[in-house]
């Protein structure tokens, strides 16, 4: 089979399978398994593809039918211009969430003490760390193996992040300049309404925000002050219709000057606030 033809046969497979992305997934997957650019595509496209690629292609065309999400078959992603290693233990980081760490970077200086809450892949505290030196970043998550995947960020992006295993505060000690948090907010029967890619291969602890979402919101709003020094910044990513709500759940706390902030499709997406 030549290098057209194993493209082509992606695409057919693709989009049986109703990937909507076929024809781009397709050529992703060759490209990773061949380690090829455009160019030696267009060079070799009539000669046949080597046979252990071909093998190593079809497997990684039958995972994404299933919808095992392209980022987990590729093992990385890339954000805030970033490169990050993902797998099944960590959400896939989005461009959505890069409004989080661009309205932090609008207050984290160098000096300052950073935590993230409910790190994940590590890819928040880790991108605000490279756009800010001198800066003590400190990140916490209830998985084990999400903390595994975040160390191996913190290397591959050579920035330094104190890493600990806690619910919430459960663990957390000391006091901090910004806490920033993009904690699971998907109200619980809401979750069997994402895409198969989501609902089925990434991690339901990371999704499921219990009856209305907001379950984490309260815990972390009701603690944190504790935590924040006086003038100290809470930053949250929120569901689209969530903003609202934490907007309230801040205020009532006694946050100041607490605001809603829309990301690039002009969806509330970062809810905002000072002690």
């Amino acid at each position: 089979m030549t290098y057209r033809e194993a493209l082509n046969l992606g695409e057919k497979v693709l989009s049986m399978a109703s990937i909507a992305d076929a024809k781009t997934d397709a050529w992703l997957l060759l490209s990773m398994v061949c380690k090829m650019e455009r160019s030696f595509y267009y060079l070799h496209m009539e000669e046949e593809l080597p046979e252990e690629q071909l093998s190593e292609y079809e497997i990684a065309l039958k995972k994404r039918a299933e919808h095992v999400p392209l980022q987990y078959i590729v093992g990385e992603t890339e954000f805030m211009g970033l490169r990050f290693k993902v797998n099944s233990s960590v959400l896939i980081p989005r461009q959505d969430t890069e409004t989080l760490v661009e309205e932090a970077l609008k207050v984290v200086k160098p000096g300052m003490k950073v935590l993230d809450l409910c790190t994940g892949s590590g890819c928040i505290i880790i991108s605000i760390l490279h756009n800010v030196s001198e800066v003590e970043g400190y990140a916490i998550d209830i998985s084990k193996q999400a903390l595994n995947v975040a160390k191996e960020n913190a290397k591959l992006n050579d920035v330094s992040v104190m890493f600990e295993h806690s619910d919430l505060f459960d663990h957390v000690s000391g006091t901090y300049d910004v806490i920033v948090s993009n904690p699971p907010y998907i109200p619980t029967t809401e979750i069997l309404k994402l895409m198969p890619e989501v609902q089925t291969f990434e991690p339901m602890e990371a999704l499921d925000g219990k009856e209305d979402g907001l379950h984490f919101y309260r815990k972390i709003i009701a603690e944190a002050q504790d935590y924040l020094n006086p003038g100290g910044h809470l930053l949250f990513e929120i569901g689209y219709d969530q903003g609202e709500a934490v907007l309230a759940l801040m205020e009532n706390a006694g946050f100041q000057d607490v605001q809603v902030i829309k990301d690039l499709a002009h969806n509330d997406r970062v809810v905002t606030g000072m002690l």
